[in-house]
């Protein structure tokens, strides 16, 4: 027997919650709101409804919140990339830093100093240096046109999936968060597409044509284009891609990828070259990085060059310092604080991003940064630290899920003085500080904001060995 959906009304919100959502309270129990802001006061329809807390979805505003400014987007409220546009930059900011701060607390559970003030992005639109968008031969309909009872026969489209539905794709005319030519690139795609009857990609079906576009546009001008197709069609790809290079000049590698998988994920496949070199260059201060196609990279490169700039920072290195670099990638940050490291060592799982690391280090003339591929847990060894020394500094970037606990321990059999802990996730980096706390003490906390519009942060942790305070 299905449950009785329950409606809350005129409830009002009246503070932040972690992850984008707000709240109010009913009765004493807390109630999560998607698509509200503080202020707001709404019908709420519950999704989930417990003993102590509820979430759901806003279904009427009775009056919005002074605070609220009009949206800049026209996909705002139906693409969930800048879910935050009707809130001043400055309150993101704000709710931003007490999400921070409330996280480190409740979760972590560890003593902490006053969290400095976030850093906010001087440029709060196109600040991204990379987009995927995909092609659907599935279109979302939006509410109004379904109310409409138009027929409305399937559509093609190239833009950014809809949250929570795997299978529907908003198609997208302008994007505001990479400058141009991105919108040109893809508008030309699409143009051609359709003049010339170009099959989208089926999801449901798993065929098509057309299936992705990826798109990085970086601060030296280069520009880096890798269009995915589900199949091979000779004839039809190199029209394509001539007409793409035709029409947007700018372009510096063009590159094409056949993914004939189930998945999207790039990371077993081979982009091949069409135009170009095969890959472009960024630059963080006066330091150059590859960014082959398939390479990670911060997507903000101005936030990006400030959130390292932290990071050297917070491992107050004197030029004797031997750093180890966790999850280091293509070994951008190990690079970065290099010229006032003794020695740096980058430590990664992932083996092209390890070749991607040693190509780097030679482009930017540094001889004493070596970067070996495997697990952290298996490498640092005696053995190892005989070989090249036991760290001074170790700086940790882990993905959003944080460290695992078999790491933690590591760093605290490690015992290095001084750990500087960088992350896209304070609740799971709250969670690691917990168990840190065992041998390091919070000595400086660093939100910055790398994605206005959006409840994502970054936060930089500088940790002391307690009997070296």
């Amino acid at each position: 027997m299905r449950k009785k959906k329950v409606r809350l009304e005129k409830l009002t919100v009246e503070d932040y919650a972690a992850g984008g959502k707000s709240l109010g309270r009913v009765e004493g129990k807390v109630v999560f709101i998607e698509g509200a802001v503080p202020g707001d006061v709404v019908d709420v329809q519950l999704g989930k409804n417990k003993k102590d807390w509820a979430e759901g979805r806003v279904e009427r505003f009775h009056s919005y919140s002074k605070d609220r400014v009009d949206p800049f987007c026209e996909h705002f409220g139906t693409c969930g990339g800048c879910k935050w546009q009707m809130l001043p930059y400055e309150k993101q900011l704000e709710y931003k830093q007490q999400e921070v701060e409330q996280q480190l607390r409740r979760i972590g559970k560890v003593e902490i100093p006053a969290v400095l003030p976030i850093i906010g992005c001087k440029d709060t639109r196109y600040y991204r240096n990379k987009l995927e968008f995909t092609a659907s031969n599935r279109r979302y309909l939006s509410a109004a046109e379904i109310k409409s009872g138009a027929e409305i026969l399937p559509e093609n489209a190239l833009g950014f999936h809809v949250p929570r539905l795997f299978d529907k794709v908003i198609d997208i005319q302008n994007c505001h968060l990479m400058a141009e030519p991105t919108n040109l690139i893809k508008n030309t795609i699409r143009a051609y597409a359709a003049a010339n009857q170009l099959e989208y990609y089926d999801i449901r079906e798993h065929r098509g044509f057309l299936r992705t576009l990826l798109i990085r546009v970086l601060t030296t001008g280069e520009v880096m284009v890798n269009l995915v197709f589900g199949r091979e069609d000779k004839k039809a790809r190199i029209a394509l891609l001539d007409h793409l290079l035709a029409r947007v000049p700018g372009i510096t590698t063009l590159l094409y990828t056949i993914n004939a998988k189930f998945n999207d994920s790039l990371h077993d496949q081979e982009p091949i070259v069409y135009f170009g070199k095969g890959y472009a260059v960024e630059q963080l201060e006066d330091f150059q990085f590859k960014i082959s196609p398939k390479s990670f990279f911060q997507t903000n490169t101005r936030q990006g060059e400030r959130l390292y700039q932290i990071t050297r920072d917070f491992a107050e290195l004197t030029g004797k310092e031997t750093v180890y670099d966790l999850y280091c990638g293509t070994g951008s940050i190990g690079i970065f604080v290099s010229r006032k490291a003794a020695k740096v060592i980058g430590v990664e799982v992932i083996e092209d991003a390890i070749a991607d690391a040693k190509e780097n280090a030679a482009l930017n003339n540094i001889k004493h940064a070596a970067f070996f591929a495997g697990d952290v847990i298996d490498i640092c060894d005696n053995s190892f630290f005989s070989t090249h020394g036991r760290p001074d500094v170790i700086i940790t970037d882990p993905p959003r899920a944080g460290m695992h606990e078999k790491l933690v321990q590591k760093i605290l059999e490690i015992g290095a003085p001084t750990v500087v802990y960088v992350s896209c996730n304070p609740s799971t980096q709250a969670r690691d500080l917990g168990l840190l706390d065992a041998g390091y003490m919070v000595t400086k906390v660093q939100p910055v904001d790398m994605f206005p519009h959006t409840h994502h942060i970054e936060n930089v942790v500088q940790l002391k060995k307690r009997n070296y305070v």
